[in-house]
């Protein structure tokens, strides 16, 4: 089975294909000729996801999956959310995002957060969403090198290491990606 996972991050596609049975294929935007950023104008997660599998679905005849996360600190009344990638700007600085956090959360004592992936497919013209959340809180500044994203504030709950601490595969059993993505594999898989 050949599928588009619409992204053009890397680390995200990486993480996912070592997930995925052998017997799927798994094509990036990149792959079939996406160049253009897809926009991401819903106001949920969820409404995210589901516009950009449409976009593939619809305009380049895949069969599709796509999927948006968002980290939701609770002190912060759930933002960053939708806006995590754009939290510090337009130009989807990592860096930027985590040093705009950690300032916002400097004089905060509840640092509980979670992190949330909805995974939208469209598979044969039917449309499917799984969803993933892992709980934690946000540390008081960076550790690891591992992983992306908010990985280096994120210690997930349970644990005494962030995200960006831990090896892939421990992270991809534990995380919101890893539960959401479990989903759509069991899916695949019947």
């Amino acid at each position: 089975m050949e599928l588009v996972f619409a992204t053009h991050n890397k680390h995200k596609f990486e993480e996912i294909q070592a997930m995925l049975p052998e017997h799927i294929k798994l094509l990036s935007l990149d792959d079939i000729g996406c160049n253009e950023d897809i926009a991401e104008t819903a106001d949920t997660i969820d409404g995210n996801a589901i516009l950009k599998a449409e976009y593939v679905r619809h305009r380049y005849g895949y069969n599709c999956f796509a999927d948006d996360t968002g980290l939701e600190v609770d002190a912060l009344n759930g933002a960053p959310g939708v806006y995590s990638a754009r939290y510090a700007g337009e130009e989807k600085s990592d860096k930027a995002n985590v040093v705009k956090l950690l300032d916002e959360l400097k004089d905060k004592i509840n640092r509980k957060a979670h992190f949330k992936t909805v995974i939208a497919l469209n598979l044969k013209d039917r449309e499917n969403l799984f969803t993933g959340i892992c709980k934690g809180e946000i540390t008081k500044e960076t550790y690891g090198e591992n992983g992306f994203g908010y990985d280096p504030v994120f210690c997930p709950e349970g644990f005494k290491k962030t995200f960006a601490q831990m090896p892939m595969e421990a992270k991809s059993k534990i995380s919101h990606r890893g539960k959401a993505f479990a989903q759509l594999i069991e899916y695949l898989s019947k």
